[in-house]
């Protein structure tokens, strides 16, 4: 396949079975899917080179020879020697540094899958910011990752471990990645993975740290034993997210977050259709797929609200959570099918057990396992209702014809909101575009300058409005965007909206001028966006400017190629 082929062992004939025995496996490896070595040109501070690897969900057979399933779990240890002056770690509960020799030792007491071993190096300086947590970041960005989480991690593990049962992990430390990184976080046991950006949202900032916290539960010490159902590990993290949100922040601000996601799960419905395969939870992986190509909103949403549904059965989330400390107290290191999930949860409830709601009409398990489409049920968000009527009600009044632009503009101050209001606000736009022209340029006049100035999961959504609204005013902005935001979460949906419009030939330029800042991953998706309608992907000159894009917007300099990192390639890592 594309992601990697397999190596065979043949034992000797004369072993016996249960008899133990050592395979020695003598490899190198470089390039390819889960490691991304970065010069310093790409990181915040511009000084020393930088490495990562991405495991998940089947890399890390490009990092090293393993068993890439999340049904094989195994302690690891690694000897890792890097330049000086780079500070290397690992998702590893204990660690040395032999200065003299510059030699890493790491050591993962804990069964874990191949998936969630985890590297990174580069230069990096850590504070602590809780008694058993620390962040790591670059010199530049250490402050804001201090400023923004000291305190906090402690509160969110002191809230999990009285609804889930010990924190089995030792430390719960955060490292903070250049935009390059894939993805949002990364769950990696010890050691979360956090691109810097999101640094900017206070609120993405809280939520996607306490879904990795949840993940140390939920993934990490109980995993799906198939990725055909990630929902066991994406679904009960979001629950148990959720429910530490509530004990922390309040169920009106759990409501607004859980509201903000449905939409979205909704939209990908609406995209994708309701007969997609993919909207299942027990989704069929089917042979040579890539198993990272099913994870989709339905993994987390669909997942959440079939969990939130059985904890509705209890009768109250307590007695849910009771149930859920057993569950991981049953299963912790090792791997689970939905099944031992479900029949743990009848045996636990031995009276809904008599009631077979499992077989209640319209809502039974194996139709949430196996029915494609939304959710059979969702949560009652009516607690929430102080934070998402102001939104339901400004967009009424921008979407109402005739448009008073005057009682719209004064009747909310986003610059007061919390992030997940304005992003709510901006999708339900975002849904009813194209808008009237009229509408549009009011909008931009009203709120274009105070979104410059806001966090990326805002402007993102802004700036999608912009695209897909072929409102060139506020274009030159998305270049800009796309030149400093290089996250998956952040190019993509863009990238996407550029394509489907008009504004194809932008997005090339763009692409060309940007690729070598990119994940190999990510830049391999973006070429097939960009490659839809064309054959093959064409050459283009890009100091040229495209004839359907306006000449303004196309000024900026072409960047420099840049190469890998070529001192941090002699890093040796052996596990």
């Amino acid at each position: 396949t594309d992601y990697g082929s397999s190596l065979t062992v043949s034992l000797p004939a004369a072993l016996q079975p249960h008899q133990p025995f050592q395979i020695i496996v003598r490899y190198t490896t470089t390039d390819g899917p889960a490691i991304w070595w970065l010069d310093p040109e790409l990181t915040y501070g511009n000084a020393k080179p930088f490495v990562f690897t991405q495991g998940h969900s089947v890399c890390n057979r490009s990092f090293f020879p393993c068993f890439d399933t999340p049904a094989v779990k195994c302690t690891y240890s690694a000897t890792v020697k890097a330049p000086a002056g780079i500070q290397v770690l690992m998702s590893a509960t204990q660690s040395t540094y032999l200065e003299e020799e510059g030699v890493y030792q790491f050591y993962m007491e804990y069964p874990v899958p191949a998936y969630l071993v985890a590297l990174v190096a580069g230069d990096l300086t850590h504070a602590d910011i809780g008694p058993r947590s620390r962040v790591w970041a670059e010199p530049c960005l250490l402050p804001t990752a201090i400023s923004k989480l000291s305190g906090m991690v402690e509160r969110w593990l002191t809230a999990a471990e009285s609804l889930y049962g010990p924190y089995i992990w030792g430390r719960y430390d955060i490292v903070f990645l250049p935009p390059s990184f894939p993805i949002v976080a990364m769950e990696n046991p010890c050691l979360t993975f956090i691109i810097s950006s999101i640094l900017e949202s206070d609120e993405f900032l809280i939520i996607d740290v306490i879904h990795e916290v949840a993940h140390s539960w939920f993934g990490n010490a109980v995993t799906n034993a198939t990725w055909e159902e990630m929902w066991l590990s994406e679904g009960l993290a979001t629950y148990a997210q959720r429910r530490i949100t509530t004990e922390t922040y309040g169920a009106a601000f759990t409501c607004l977050e859980t509201a903000f996601r449905l939409d979205a799960l909704h939209r990908q419905m609406k995209l994708l259709g309701e007969d997609n395969p993919v909207s299942k939870l027990q989704v069929k992986l089917e042979p040579g797929v890539n198993p990272s190509n099913l994870m989709n909103l339905f993994t987390y949403e669909k997942g959440y609200c079939f969990v939130y549904y059985l904890s509705q059965l209890c009768g109250d989330p307590r007695h849910f959570d009771s149930f859920l400390r057993a569950y991981i107290e049953k299963y912790k290191f090792t791997s689970v099918v939905a099944q031992d999930l479900l029949d743990s949860f009848l045996n636990f409830f031995p009276e809904l057990k008599e009631q077979c709601v499992e077989n209640k009409a319209g809502l039974e398990f194996e139709r949430w396992l196996n029915a494609t489409g939304p959710p059979l049920a969702e949560p009652d968000l009516s607690q929430g209702s102080s934070l998402t009527k102001p939104v339901e009600m400004l967009f009424k009044l921008w979407t109402t014809e005739p448009l008073d632009s005057a009682a719209a503009a004064s009747s909310a101050d986003l610059t007061k909101w919390r992030t997940f209001q304005t992003v709510l606000f901006l999708d339900r736009l975002l849904d009813g575009s194209p808008l009237p022209h009229e509408v549009i340029k009011k909008l931009s006049e009203c709120y274009s300058s105070q979104l410059d100035s806001m966090n990326a999961e805002i402007r993102i959504r802004w700036l999608q409005i912009v695209v897909r609204n072929d409102y060139y005013p506020d274009l030159y902005k998305v270049r800009r965007f796309l030149e400093n935001q290089m996250s998956r979460m952040y190019t993509i949906p863009l990238y996407e909206d550029l394509c489907t419009g008009t504004l194809k030939s932008f997005a090339l330029e763009i692409f060309y001028q940007t690729q070598n800042q990119l994940h190999p991953n990510l830049r391999k998706t973006i070429q097939q966006i960009l490659s839809q309608g064309l054959t093959p992907l064409p050459a283009i000159d890009t100091t040229a400017v495209a004839t359907d894009t306006p000449a303004m917007l196309l000024e900026d300099k072409v960047s420099e190629a840049t190469n890998g990192a070529i001192s941090l390639r002699d890093v040796n890592v052996s596990a």
